[in-house]
């Protein structure tokens, strides 16, 4: 296998690896992008078939490029996306190799030896832009036979799940976005609803993602305590639209509380649901509050919408939860896992690099001289792991690179 000698190598051709090849580029610093597939392949093969982005057009895009298929207040789809980054990519000719699966970095002396599937490269920095969806959080709960079981990465569509109901666990933007699919879609679906936030998709005439930037909370560097591992229920769906899980529970959804355990094919669930419910109640008008205060103390003509700040009685199902059913007596077929992911640094084996198993860096910039990481969540504040904010950060990493 020949030994190929090179600046830098970048590990991920996503929108993280992207960013960083471009920021490189400026400063004229040779480098190579190594993809095990294709370019955002996530977004190809790791997403269902109807999604769209979270975020509005104008908002999650790289400043150099808008989106030219979708309008600046809309929602681009998934084949889009894809376009998105690899007309970005081919802007300035990312020296991007697909099909090149990176198996082990080590560190000898000042040099990285970067092992893949084609060749070896020996490099003074390494990037690590593998993004923070790379291994879908599968919990053993639920035992193998009871019912078929996938992950969220592995749903597409409606027609391609076996018959039956189906049960979808995580209340976040992935599983309300697929529990209201398969119900519209009439499918009869249970919801496990966990801990979550819940904010308004928009208020007084302006994006949830707007108010985040005016209230400075795309730039607070570390999360709240405990509050890491908080799902977002948001949705771009069907031109956006605010989560309520009330309006769920009118859809024919029946919710349910965060998963137990299961005993045969009878699963349990906590009695949590109705205090999930009003604590993501109590995220969504906090945002309202703050929002409101927000255009008083900066005097903006933004229209008032009192009627948001109404909140619903809480659905049936939470004020008489279901605490057992049996996979089989309501006929299940399928329990979707909308859990997230994990990360994998299996591929990554330099001393200092890593503690239990995660990423030692500051703002991006590794414990170990020279190796680097990008869009990780909350790498240098909360929207690292967006398409905006990681190219921030790939600047800030590539100065880095620059000036070392």
């Amino acid at each position: 296998m020949n030994t190929c000698t090179i600046d830098t190598v970048v590990i991920g051709a996503g929108q993280a690896g992207i960013a960083a090849s471009e920021h490189l580029t400026a400063h004229d610093i040779p480098h190579i992008v190594l993809e095990k597939d294709r370019i955002a392949e996530k977004w190809r093969t790791g997403r269902w078939d109807s999604l769209v982005a979270n975020g509005p057009a104008w908002h999650d895009r790289f400043p150099n490029m808008i989106f030219p298929e979708t309008s600046a207040n809309g929602f681009p789809g998934k084949d889009e996306v894809v376009r998105y980054f690899e007309e970005y990519a081919a802007r300035f000719d990312a020296p991007i190799r697909s099909g090149v699966e990176v198996q082990r970095v080590t560190k000898d002396g000042e040099h990285f030896i970067v092992e893949t599937s084609k060749n070896t490269y020996q490099a003074r920095h390494v990037i690590a832009a593998t993004g923070p969806f790379q291994k879908p959080v599968f919990p053993d709960l639920i035992p193998s036979g009871a019912a078929h079981q996938i992950h969220s990465a592995a749903y597409r569509n409606p027609a391609e799940l076996a018959e039956g109901a189906v049960m979808v666990i995580g209340a976040g933007s992935s599983g309300v976005q697929i529990a209201e699919e398969l119900a519209r879609a009439g499918r009869k679906v249970f919801l496990s609803v966990g801990p979550h936030d819940r904010p308004p998709r928009s208020y007084r005439g302006k994006d949830f993602v707007w108010w985040l930037g005016v209230l400075g909370k795309w730039d607070m560097t570390t999360p709240g305590a405990g509050r890491e591992h908080v799902t977002i229920a948001v949705s771009g769906a069907n031109g956006g639209h605010t989560v309520d899980f009330r309006k769920l529970a009118e859809l024919g959804i029946t919710l349910v509380g965060r998963t137990d355990g299961c005993e045969g094919d009878e699963v349990r669930f906590a009695d949590d649901l109705a205090a999930n419910i009003r604590n993501g109640d109590a995220n969504y008008l906090s945002v309202l509050r703050e929002a409101d205060a927000y255009v008083a103390d900066h005097s903006l003509n933004l229209p008032p919408e009192p009627e948001a700040h109404d909140i619903g009685p809480l659905p049936d199902a939470a004020t008489n939860p279901i605490r057992t059913l049996s996979l089989s007596e309501e006929n299940i077929g399928t329990v979707i896992w909308a859990t997230g992911y994990t990360q994998d640094f299996s591929w990554l084996q330099v001393d200092g690099a890593l503690a239990d198993g995660k990423p030692l860096h500051h703002r991006g910039i590794g414990a170990v001289d020279g190796l680097y990481y990008l869009g990780l969540p909350w790498l240098s504040r909360r929207g690292s792991s967006f398409i905006w904010g990681v190219w921030h950060d790939a600047k800030f990493v590539a100065d880095h690179i620059a000036t070392s």
